[in-house]
C-alpha cells in the first residue's frame, strides 16, 4: 500500500498545474469513447480553457484535436501529461513525458507508482499522483 496521497499532491502543486504551469495537456488514454473517464475528464479540462491532445495508439481525433499515438509524436510543447493508463504502464509513461520537457505530470485517481513520482520529482517536474483535475479545478476556485 503506498503512502497518503496528500503526499503526492499537495494543493500548492495542484493549484501550480492547474492555473499556471499547464496550458498543453496531453491526456494518455484518450480516446473517442465517451463512457471513459478520458473522455471527460478531458471536457472538463477544455472548458477551463486547456487545450487537450489525445495520446492513444488508434491516434483518433478526440474533442476537435488531432490524436497521437505517443508522446513522442507530438509536434509542439506539451506542459502537462494527463495519464489514463495503469499503475504498471505509468511510469514509462512519466518518463516519457521528462524525454519530451513536459513541465508536470498528473497520475489520474487509481494511478499510483512511487518510484515513477520519485524520478520524474527528481528530473524536476511537478508531479500530482491520484487525483482528478475535473474535481479539483472547482474544489480550489478553477
Amino acid at each position: 500500500m503506498y503512502a497518503d496521497t496528500g503526499a503526492f499532491a499537495d494543493d500548492e502543486t495542484v493549484r501550480s498545474i492547474l492555473t499556471g504551469t499547464g496550458e498543453t495537456w496531453a491526456v494518455v488514454g484518450l480516446s473517442p469513447n465517451r463512457s471513459r473517464a478520458a473522455y471527460g475528464v478531458a471536457a472538463v479540462l477544455q472548458r477551463y480553457g486547456k487545450r487537450v491532445v489525445p495520446v492513444h495508439p488508434s491516434a483518433r481525433t478526440v474533442h476537435g484535436e488531432r490524436g497521437y499515438s505517443s508522446l513522442a509524436e507530438i509536434p509542439f510543447p506539451v506542459d502537462v501529461v494527463d495519464v489514463f493508463v495503469n499503475s504498471e504502464l505509468a511510469g514509462a509513461v512519466a518518463d516519457e513525458a521528462v524525454e519530451i520537457g513536459a513541465k508536470a505530470v498528473w497520475f489520474q485517481l487509481g494511478v499510483v507508482d512511487e518510484q515513477a513520482y520519485a524520478r520524474t520529482r527528481a528530473a524536476g517536474l511537478a508531479m500530482v499522483m491520484d487525483r482528478c483535475p475535473a474535481i479539483e479545478i472547482p474544489r480550489l476556485g478553477g
